[in-house]
């Protein structure tokens, strides 16, 4: 696969910069480096510093990073230049066979890993095909059978239905990536990932890249079983949040939550915001209240269709939307700039998930602010999150403004569960 380019005069010299890695000093194919500049690259953030001399090597790499960082342009400049350097005549790319496989644990990195793919890919000639629970399956099999694919980004569970159907073939694949390796085994997907990587080509002969936020001794296992004399990378920020995140914490009761979100999201300047909550039904009725107080908003968590999904986060970087109710899962996968300020609406259980949640705020460069409301029911978690991230968080009484009544009573419930609606008396007779 040739294709002629040459550096685009448009592209300015990127300066010298003392303790930064430009792009232009890894020796990229020009093609490769046109796109990393169209995009707006022009020096590698840590991660990519780190990995990259090692990776363009060949060698086998387990990465430890943080969402936000850039270990998704990381680990395909890796792929599409060793494509590049090995290229494969025109007559013998065949459809199904894939040379660099991406796999995620979540629809929404899937597809934001194929995008970025897609924009490296700008001036090389590489076709990227995604594969993906929730979305058209015969498209995808169409794209499969007949369309050249170079990279494939895929879903474990919608990737082994296509293994066993024969529309993909892993035998030919130079690069395997398993990207949050960490949350693909809290959600279940080792056995599936066993199954795609013992049909992958054998480890002795494949460059293979694992990325984890965090590593604990399952992890590191799985690495050593499907990596060869691997580097290990581990980038920690000087504060494991990040630094341009103001972090509020606001000691209210259970009861105050509600008051005091709205009165924030209608009383300050708040653009574009996710709120998080624990689970399913605490997004549903959180949303639905957001929704009976005027706030315009939507639902995004595993049960919602995918395309609805894909739709409402269009929506949400367009601006239409001012606030996601999101779960940990389904905010994983949320990567949109301009988000300024992210609520726990309860702190989570995990320290981890709360440094991922404050980290979809704050990005490329700007700066935003992180609401954390703490109650009788999850004040406790704060210890150990302060633990974990090396700081004191620092707590407040909400300010009066913020404890002002709400113009509609709130929907109510039952306690621990949603709204069901009333009983006739003849039922409640029965029930006695």
């Amino acid at each position: 696969m040739e294709v002629k380019h040459s550096r685009n005069p448009n592209h300015p010299e990127v300066p010298v910069a003392e303790g930064k890695t430009r792009f232009m000093d890894l020796a990229l194919d020009q093609r490769l480096l046109d796109a990393i500049t169209d995009i707006g690259f022009e020096y590698c953030t840590p991660i990519q510093a780190e990995t990259l001399p090692f990776t363009l090597l060949g060698k086998d790499l387990i990465g430890q990073a943080q969402t936000g960082t850039g270990k998704t342009a990381a680990f395909l400049i890796n792929g599409i230049q060793r494509m590049l350097e090995s290229p494969i005549p025109e007559e013998e790319r065949f459809a199904s066979e894939p040379r660099v496989l991406a796999l995620a644990p979540t629809r929404e990195l899937a597809m934001q890993i194929a995008k970025d793919a897609e924009e490296l890919c700008g001036y090389t000639g590489h076709n990227v095909v995604t594969v993906v629970g929730g979305m058209n399956y015969d498209k995808q099999r169409d794209q499969l059978q007949n369309e050249v694919v170079d990279i494939l980004v895929a879903t474990p569970g919608r990737l082994i239905d296509f293994l066993g159907s024969q529309d993909v073939f892993l035998d030919q694949l130079d690069l395997l990536i398993l990207d949050e390796a960490d949350r693909m085994l809290d959600m279940g997907f080792i056995p599936d990932v066993k199954r795609i990587i013992r049909k992958c080509t054998p480890k002795e002969d494949r460059q293979t890249l694992l990325f984890s936020a965090t590593f604990n001794e399952d992890v590191l296992n799985l690495a050593s079983m499907w990596t060869q004399g691997a580097e290990f990378v581990e980038i920690e920020p000087e504060q494991k949040t990040a630094e341009r995140v103001r972090q509020v914490v606001y000691l209210v009761g259970g009861d105050e939550k509600l008051r005091v979100l709205v009165n924030y999201l209608e009383q300050k300047e708040v653009p574009k915001a996710l709120v998080f909550a624990n689970r399913r039904d605490q997004c549903r009725d959180l949303d639905e209240d957001l929704r009976n107080q005027g706030i315009s908003t939507a639902l995004m968590s595993g049960e919602i269709p995918q395309n609805k999904r894909l739709k409402t986060l269009d929506q949400f970087k367009r601006g239409e939307i001012q606030v996601l109710v999101a779960t940990d899962v389904a905010g994983r996968g949320i990567h949109v700039d301009g988000v300024s300020h992210v609520f726990n609406y309860h702190l989570p259980d995990s320290a981890e998930d709360y440094v991922h949640r404050i980290g979809r705020t704050g990005r490329a460069g700007e700066h935003g602010v992180s609401v954390s409301f703490a109650s009788e029911d999850d004040a406790f978690s704060l210890p150990s999150i302060e633990s974990y991230i090396g700081q004191k968080l620092t707590t407040s009484i909400p300010e009066e403004e913020l404890m002002a009544p709400l113009k509609k009573p709130p929907i109510a419930r039952r306690r621990g569960g949603s709204r069901r609606p009333p009983m006739a008396r003849n039922q409640r007779q029965r029930r006695a």
